[in-house]
């Protein structure tokens, strides 16, 4: 594949309609199909041709992540192996892990994408990373692309234990950290932290001027709770290991698809069309792929999506993810997800202060418990039975706890004890954690 650099690369705002945007991707579309072309995985499925045209890509068949997996490790690969900067595996939350691989102008592409936020990464920001790092694209990637902005970046992986929510806190607070890239659930967490190490989130974070979040569907219910929260926007990233960014929020609130970057299409399993927009699962065929191409590939997310003008002037379709399809569970007469009980538990009124909740989906009934201060307990248990009921069609067994239960409070203020391995040990040293790297803190 010849190598693009990012100045060949569409930028934000060198399309003036939908139109234009597809007459980018139509152009780029047959240099992606002839490099997938190279790999072993395509050199088989395209043995009849390759799919040269936005209408002979509609008739090539789904790549799937059963496809990527029997490919494993290499057999995507379309470039010699010595070209590859970086290999990753993703989370595996929905099967096995599957492999992506990718080469320094892939990474060109992927931190550019990522950077794409309407509040900027540049060298006076301090940049906490809050995501797992590891085989997993997304910690490296905002490494990464505020490394090329000249940001101090703080690689505060949540997957470590040597980074428990009072160091965090702590890290935000001493560092002055401007902006963070985590979880839509991390904020949360911090704040309940923070208000146990005796600060306040929206007062005592004068450096704080944005949250980045990705990794779980987030309406805008909560999005709205966590800004109030620290008195900053929340500022939202959709992508996956395979693909790397692939939407991002606009200064509007609206999350937006490359579509520059990728063709997307949506699949209706229920019907099995396949359209420009709507809903269903999210198909992506990224334009700009080097190490390992990608032609239809089915993310599995459900999410709906729109061509529609918006006043940030982007022309890029918009999308709001609701998740995994199968993450769906039938009550009553009804199917509820997590994007569905989000939207109704953070509608509550912020004077309820409810950060943390939970739900069991039975056949008859939604039992659901959330953290809520005594005072407010009764009215916010009626309300979200209500709400429950009028926005869902669900009846639900509502039950308030005290701040505490589902997030005790040992888990904000713990501060990790990590030792180095060693196997030598004083007489009246606890020996029961020798050749490892950490162990529990006194007490744990």
């Amino acid at each position: 594949m010849t190598t693009t650099t990012l100045t060949d690369r569409p930028q934000l705002g060198q399309w003036r309609d939908f139109d234009e945007l597809a007459a980018l991707q139509d152009v780029r579309l047959p240099e992606l199909a002839a490099a997938a072309a190279r790999s072993p995985f395509y050199r088989i499925r395209l043995r009849d041709g390759v799919p040269g045209t936005r209408e002979a890509l509609r008739r090539t068949g789904f790549t799937t992540k059963r496809d990527l997996r029997d490919s494993y490790p290499f057999g995507l690969l379309a470039v010699p192996r010595q070209r590859l900067a970086t290999y990753h595996e993703s989370s595996g939350t929905s099967g096995e892990p599957t492999a992506s691989y990718y080469t320094e102008d892939d990474w060109a592409d992927l931190s550019e994408r990522y950077a794409r936020k309407w509040i900027g990464i540049g060298p006076d920001d301090v940049f906490l990373v809050r995501t797992p790092y590891a085989l997993m694209i997304t910690g490296h990637l905002a490494h990464v692309a505020a490394l090329r902005r000249g940001a101090l970046v703080v690689p505060a992986d949540n997957r470590s234990l040597a980074m428990p929510y009072r160091r965090v806190v702590r890290l935000l607070h001493d560092l002055g950290v401007t902006l963070s890239w985590s979880l839509p659930s991390e904020p949360l967490l911090w704040a309940a932290a923070a208000r146990a190490a005796g600060y306040r989130p929206g007062r005592d974070f004068p450096a704080l001027r944005a949250l980045f979040v990705g990794g779980e569907p987030l309406g805008p219910a909560r999005r709205s709770r966590i800004a109030g929260i620290w008195g900053v926007p929340v500022v939202e990233e959709y992508g996956a290991t395979e693909t790397g960014s692939l939407a991002g929020q606009c200064p509007q609130g609206r999350l937006h698809l490359w579509a520059d970057r990728a063709i997307f299409e949506v699949y209706d399993p229920r019907t099995r069309t396949v359209a420009p927009d709507g809903r269903g699962q999210l198909v992506v065929t990224p334009l700009y792929r080097d190490a390992m191409p990608l032609l239809r590939y089915n993310t599995g997310d459900e999410v709906e999506v729109a061509y529609r003008d918006c006043a940030c002037g982007w022309h890029l379709p918009t999308v709001r993810v609701l998740g995994r399809s199968g993450f769906r569970y039938p009550v009553g007469d009804t199917t509820v997800n997590q994007a569905d009980l989000e939207e109704v538990v953070y509608g509550l009124p912020a004077r309820y202060e409810v950060m943390f909740w939970r739900a069991r989906a039975e056949r008859a009934r939604l039992l659901v418990e959330f953290e809520v201060p005594a005072e407010h307990r009764p009215a916010a248990c009626a309300e979200l039975t209500a709400a429950l009921h009028t926005r869902l069609g669900v009846t639900a067994d509502v039950a308030g706890l005290a701040p505490g239960s589902l997030v005790p409070h040992q888990v904000l203020t713990a501060e990790a004890d990590v030792a180095k391995p060693r196997s030598l040990f004083g007489p009246e040293e606890n020996w029961d954690s020798a050749l490892l790297y950490y162990r529990e803190a006194p007490g744990g």
